[in-house]
């Protein structure tokens, strides 16, 4: 299939005679395409006909004394789009920064600068720094389409990059956007490479070390696929949508923060690549190490804590697989000067009970607070990463970071640290005792009696998906028994949580084609591999 055949733009034969670009009125097309800027054009536009506009194709549109390309669709329908109108999806509109109606210019764009090292990667070939450079900063600029962007991360997965490579991609996606300079020597981070249901340590380890005096300037993601990222949990206690001016006050004054990451421009080609990875369900190492990096590096770390657990239904299955991304991260990190300390952790099953933003909200401030039923698993493994990165600190002892996290837990230091931090962020209405789930629930029981030998994570997190979790904050799934628990028939392992009945259907048929827990006997039980 030729390039053009399969909706790649090439670049044209023939030099175009130059046009004046003809004007249309803009209109806000209420329609969210997740890191796509796509333009509606009606078919009957004159514009549409005279320069022979088809769907999918790009166009580059100007106003308000800037401009962005764009995809087309075509529309039969005036009330979404009239013959005099162009439409733009949200994004698109808002990166112009104008009103309904403003006047626009439009005509056919150009074909990506980077387009001939993209062909070159669909072959299969080895790309350089400038090429790698080139393709990252189209995307940043989102001058490629989803089919181009598509062609890319597929491209890079089927011939999978060298080390040397992800460097090159790491570097290009740095130099995309922002790079912060906290004018400090140490500057600390910890990150998951996910896959883990629950896993919400990084609200702990964020008071913990910044308690210890050290800056952690958390800025986080939100979920795509999984029930809640660490920015949806946190927003449930927390604003953390803020301007970076804020932002960097409130590390200033508390040595951390725990923000959405959007607002502070950090790798923004990352962003956009996500939105075309996490459908496709890719994530290849190479993508994931310069994904992880670029961010991190992007928000001036010095030290990171990386955590890569392994588990049957975690991302990565095996200590082999394990050591293999290892040394790449390593390799990456040191090109980039970063000290970097990669963890291998317990994936076998969630972490805490609690599963959607609500839920693991909870599990956190049981945490800090030292409640009794805070899950033990939750606080266990957040301590371990507080204290290695703890031992970033020159004035530390290797080995001494444990005990000095866990006394800062301990001593209600990390809470007070949190509480600081929720107060400046913009405090939420939330009781951990009494949190605000959804009405609507079903529990789910055992069928027979036995030993916890399996949760697979994928699963979990899919039914917790289904309630609602996390565009519902208090959908998700409480789990009631972890691996390694005897169980009798008819007890109680989870208890699924929704907002709304048809999310709750969904949940409950998910459920009973597998309710994501294997019964048998104690000798049965995965073995774990960890480090700690």
């Amino acid at each position: 299939m030729s390039p053009t055949e399969s909706g790649l733009s090439t670049p044209p034969t023939e030099p175009q005679a130059p046009t004046a670009p003809p004007t249309l009125a803009l209109r806000r097309v209420a329609i969210d395409t997740w890191q796509e800027n796509v333009a509606y054009l009606h078919r009957d536009c004159e514009v549409y006909r005279a320069e022979g506009f088809q769907a999918l194709s790009k166009i580059e549109v100007h106003a308000n004394g800037r401009h962005i390309l764009a995809t087309v669709n075509v529309v039969d329908d005036t009330a979404i789009v009239g013959c005099q109108e162009l439409g733009l999806s949200e994004e698109a509109f808002a990166q112009l920064g104008v009103q309904d109606g403003h006047t626009a210019l439009v005509s056919q764009a150009e074909p990506p600068a980077s387009m001939a090292a993209l062909f070159r990667k669909i072959d299969g070939e080895r790309l350089g720094r400038e090429d790698f450079r080139a393709i990252v900063h189209d995307i940043a600029s989102h001058h490629y389409s989803k089919i181009e962007l598509t062609a890319f991360v597929v491209a890079c997965n089927r011939a999978e990059l060298d080390r040397e490579e992800v460097y090159f991609l790491t570097e290009a996606m740095v130099a995309s956007g922002r790079k912060l300079d906290w004018h400090e020597p140490l500057v600390v981070d910890k990150h998951c490479i996910g896959g883990i249901p629950g896993n919400r340590t990084s609200m702990l380890v964020v008071p913990i070390v910044a308690a210890h005096g050290m800056l952690c300037p958390k800025t986080s993601s939100r979920a795509i696929t999984s029930p809640a990222g660490t920015a949806d949990t946190m927003e449930v206690l927390a604003n953390v949508k803020l301007p970076f001016a804020q932002l960097e006050q409130i590390v200033r004054d508390h040595r951390g923060c725990l923000a959405w990451g959007g607002t502070a421009d950090l790798s923004p080609a990352d962003d956009v690549l996500i939105s075309v990875e996490r459908p496709l369900s890719i994530d290849s190492p190479g993508q994931m190490v310069a994904s992880i990096l670029s961010k991190k590096i992007a928000a001036g770390s010095t030290h990171l804590v990386l955590d890569i657990p392994i588990g049957p239904t975690a991302k990565v299955r095996s200590m082999p697989e394990a050591q293999r991304l290892r040394r790449l991260f390593e390799y990456v990190a040191g090109r980039m000067h970063l000290a970097l300390d990669v963890v291998i952790t317990d994936g076998r099953q969630p972490i805490g009970n609690g599963i959607g933003p609500v839920l693991e909200a909870r599990d956190v401030m049981r945490v800090l607070e030292n409640d009794p039923r805070a899950p033990i698993d939750l606080r266990q493994k957040a301590l371990r990463l507080a204290g290695r990165l703890i031992e970033c600190d020159p004035d530390v002892r290797g080995g001494d970071g444990f005990a000095i996290a866990r006394d800062i837990l301990d001593s209600g230091r990390a809470l007070s640290r949190m509480n600081a931090i929720i107060g400046a962020q913009g405090t939420r209405n939330f009781d951990h005792n009494h949190p605000e789930l959804g009405a609507l629930s079903f529990e789910v029981r055992a069928s027979q009696p036995g030993v916890v030998v399996g949760i697979d994570n994928f699963q979990i997190s899919r039914v917790a998906r289904l309630a609602g979790a996390p565009k519902v904050k208090g959908a998700g799934v409480d789990l009631l028994h972890k691996l390694g628990d005897t169980v009798s028939t008819g007890d109680l392992l989870y208890r699924v949580h929704a907002g709304y009945p048809a999310d709750l259907e969904f949940a409950r048929h998910a459920c009973a084609r597998s309710n994501g827990y294997t019964l048998g006997s104690a000798e049965e039980v995965p073995h774990v591999f960890v480090e700690f």
